[in-house]
């Protein structure tokens, strides 16, 4: 096999994976969970693209809590796998609120990426160095 020396280092790159996410969405979230009400109600209409037209301002603080606590959740290894469950349908969200706009594939190709990172994580784990494993 190529490069099978790299196994032994599994549980470093699940480390760098979980902290350069993680922190990404602590940067992403940071903002939107800090700008209050109206922005949450802003994010929360994209659930209308589910059929869920009320409380547009929880949803919004939910996907916004979402984002920033999970990107703290991941960084640490701690309740990886349910923080990963709501990052992903957070991006099942974004994705179709970017489709829905018009944006196209392209439009929501970050979206769809992070929520293949957030759901490969959600099976895969935190690995060795995390407070789950501790």
């Amino acid at each position: 096999m190529i490069l099978t020396f790299l196994d032994k280092y599994r549980d470093i790159g699940l480390l760098i994976l979980r902290i350069g996410i993680g922190g990404m969405f602590l940067f992403h979230g940071g903002p939107k969970i800090a700008a209050g009400p109206e922005k949450w109600e802003q994010l929360g209409m994209a659930m209308g693209n589910f059929g869920i037209h009320f409380l547009p301002v929880f949803w919004g603080f939910m996907a916004s809590f979402a984002e920033f606590f999970g990107g703290i959740m991941i960084i640490l290894g701690l309740f990886l796998r349910p923080a990963c469950m709501l990052l992903t349908i957070n991006m099942i969200v974004a994705t179709s609120f970017h489709l829905n706009r018009g944006d196209g594939l392209l439009g929501a190709s970050h979206a769809i990426e992070v929520g293949i990172v957030f759901l490969s994580l959600l099976f895969v784990g935190p690995g060795r160095y995390s407070l789950d494993q501790k």
